[in-house]
Parts: C-alpha cells; sequence; structure tokens
C-alpha cells in the first residue's frame, strides 16, 4: 500500500493545480478524498445496490430464517451507525446517508417478508 501511495503522489502532485477553487476545498476537508472518511462509506454504497437489486425478487423467494436475521442485522446495524456518523468528529454525511440506506432497505425486506407470510 505504501508503494502504491509513492507513485500515486507525483500525479496528485500535478493534478491538484488544476482542481477548480470548490474542489480544492473538498479535497482538503477533514473528511475529503485522501482520508478513510470519505472511501469507506463511499465502497459501503455496494451494499446499498446489492439491496435494491435485491428487491427485484419475488417476496417468496426470500429465506425466511436467512432473511429475517440478516435484514434485521443490517437494519439495526445501519440505525446505530447512522447515530455514530453524527457522533464523531468531523461530522460524516456520506457515511450517515449510506447507513441510513442500509437500515431502510434492511426494514423494507423485512417488512415485504413479513407481509409476504401473512
Amino acid at each position: 500500500m505504501n508503494s502504491l501511495c509513492k507513485r500515486l503522489l507525483p500525479l496528485l502532485q500535478i493534478l491538484y493545480p488544476w482542481l477548480p477553487s470548490f474542489a480544492k476545498g473538498l479535497w482538503n476537508h477533514e473528511a475529503g478524498p485522501k482520508t478513510i472518511f470519505f472511501w469507506a462509506p463511499t465502497i459501503k454504497w455496494c451494499l446499498v445496490i446489492a439491496g435494491v437489486t435485491d428487491l427485484r425478487r419475488p417476496a417468496e423467494k426470500l429465506s425466511t430464517s436467512q432473511s429475517a436475521l440478516q435484514n434485521m442485522a443490517l437494519f439495526f446495524t445501519g440505525l446505530i451507525w447512522t447515530r455514530y456518523s453524527f457522533a464523531i468528529r468531523p461530522i460524516n454525511y456520506n457515511l450517515a446517508s449510506v447507513n441510513f440506506f442500509v437500515s431502510t432497505i434492511g426494514l423494507y425486506q423485512l417488512s415485504r417478508k413479513f407481509k409476504y407470510e401473512l
């Protein structure tokens, strides 16, 4: 990883002067693209995309035991991490939004399955 950073550093130093002023503010922000506070939630959006694509599956195809446990876990961890993202400094709105959507997807899948079971 260190060698990758060393190879990318000259490229970033060349590109930085060309950035518009509003992009420089974002680039240098405490939760900007140079930090894990940016990349962790950005990659976590894949989990939301997977949940959205899973909505196309019919409710009768969802496993009761597996679906209930996984979606309950998604729902509760999404809520916990949404709250946490407002407690940490810097406040990370990207982390809050991705976890809110993870929680929403989990709750919606749970409701689909229970509605089908009834």
